[in-house]
């Protein structure tokens, strides 16, 4: 079984359930049926497979440089060919599992994984690496809403603190390996930026998509959105505060913004019950 399941692990598991947990549940929120739930949830694996099969392809050698345990392909688990031969697998079956959502959700789709794959290969070590996370995460609720019967098109709030969410889930996943990065070459926004300033706008960025989500519907906030919105703000000042002392608490400032991303999510994912 090492096979398999160091193949799974190539396959950025953590994130690429989250994601595709993110756009199950939202499908079931916005009210589509069983059939359209399902399509989504094949979609969005197919695709978000593909897509750590690629980074992990991509970084083998990187990632072995920089003695990365946690990688199946950089240490020996599994050579680096099968990890690309299945990203090549996922990244074709994407394709008419995307387009079975409808060809408007599917070309939505499509361009999210696009998007991160132009990360693994290109825009990773560059200022704008952050820009295929808010173009996919953007595009993630699109997906969702035009696969419904008939198509519906996502609010400008929702698109935009999905976007948001995406971009500050990318600082989040960087701050642990800043300097490793930067030993093998690596060169993006947050290590332009440094630590501290990651740490300090990773959590206001995803109170920004909190923000979005809270005041961007018709309707006036709640008590649940609104007890989301204060959560959310302790613990990015908490978050901020730990990840601009001297020196960094860095175990704090990443708890606090997970916390504030996960929050992000609950109430992304709440919100969804308001666009049916």
């Amino acid at each position: 079984m090492a096979g398999p399941l160091a193949l799974l692990g190539a396959a950025h598991p953590a994130p690429a359930f989250v994601v595709t947990a993110l756009a199950t549940v939202l499908a079931v929120a916005v009210g589509a049926d069983a059939a359209t739930t399902v399509g989504v949830c094949l979609a969005f694996a197919a695709g978000q497979l593909s897509i750590g099969w690629s980074n992990d392809w991509r970084d083998a050698e990187r990632d072995a440089a920089s003695g990365r345990t946690d990688k199946p392909a950089a240490n020996g688990r599994i050579s680096r060919t099968t990890v690309g031969r299945a990203a090549a697998v996922a990244a074709v079956a994407t394709v008419p599992l995307s387009l079975a959502m409808g060809w408007r959700a599917g070309i939505a789709h499509l361009v999210a994984v696009a998007a991160a794959w132009s990360y693994n290969f290109w825009l990773k070590s560059t200022a704008l690496s952050w820009l295929p996370f808010a173009l996919a995460f953007g595009l993630l609720p699109a997906v969702v809403t035009l696969a419904l019967d008939p198509p519906l098109r996502p609010p400008a709030w929702l698109v935009g603190a999905s976007a948001l969410l995406g971009v500050g889930a990318h600082l989040v996943n960087v701050l642990p390996d800043l300097e490793d990065d930067r030993a093998t070459g690596v060169n993006g926004f947050a290590h332009r930026i440094g630590r501290r300033a990651t740490a300090v706008l990773a959590p206001a960025v995803l109170v920004a998509a909190s923000v979005l989500v809270v005041f961007g519907p018709d309707d006036a906030p709640g008590p649940a959105e609104w007890l989301g919105l204060t959560v959310a703000v302790a613990a990015a000042a908490v978050a901020a505060i730990a990840g601009a002392s001297t020196p960094p608490r860095r175990l704090l400032a990443l708890l606090g913004t997970a916390f504030v991303a996960a929050t992000d999510v609950a109430l992304l994912v709440f919100s969804g019950s308001t666009l049916h």
